[in-house]
């Protein structure tokens, strides 16, 4: 669904404003965990490969 407006139907939109964040809610709490983690192992060998693997992890939990 990749439509495309025309200024005319662009003109004919309608916009609302919302409130003030402090009247959308008294509470906003997001639980946010982050974590980084990376491995690498190179042996000391002649024609040795150097590996490495990294995973990252982001969790949002918003009530």
């Amino acid at each position: 669904m990749n439509e495309k407006l025309t200024a005319v139907e662009l003109d004919l939109e309608e916009i609302q404003v919302l409130p003030e964040r402090e009247a959308l809610g008294s509470y906003n709490w997001a639980n946010i965990y982050a974590s980084n983690t990376a491995v690498a192992l190179n042996a000391s060998s002649y024609w040795s490969v150097a590996k490495a693997a990294a995973v990252q992890t982001i969790v949002v939990k918003q009530h």
